[in-house]
């Protein structure tokens, strides 16, 4: 996993056990874009240990309010399997701004 902290945020990290609110854009390593919550006008609320390892490892690094580009290698991300709109064995970069912590 690559990460680069862009803002860092205040407050306390988020844990695996902790629900987050986030905006984000999401593309393959080429740069086509496969998801992007501002586009949507809707940031994403999840369970960080219930998403791809890859943002369960990068998000602990920044805190309410941070910014941070992850770029995670497929075996953090969906592997060999792939999902639509993103090949198998893909890299993915994400911008990540964590919005909130509950």
């Amino acid at each position: 996993l690559l990460y680069q902290v862009e803002k860092e945020g205040t407050g306390d990290a988020p844990k695996d056990s902790d629900t987050v609110v986030v905006n984000y854009k999401g593309t393959l390593i080429d740069g086509t874009e496969f998801d992007n919550s501002y586009t949507r006008g809707e940031p994403l609320s999840f369970r960080l240990d219930g998403v791809i390892p890859g943002w369960t490892e990068g998000l602990k690094h920044v805190k309410k309010g941070g910014k941070i580009k992850l770029v995670i290698p497929p075996n953090l991300a969906y592997g060999k399997n792939g999902v639509p709109g993103i090949p198998a064995n893909s890299t993915l970069v994400f911008d990540v701004e964590l919005l909130d912590i509950k």
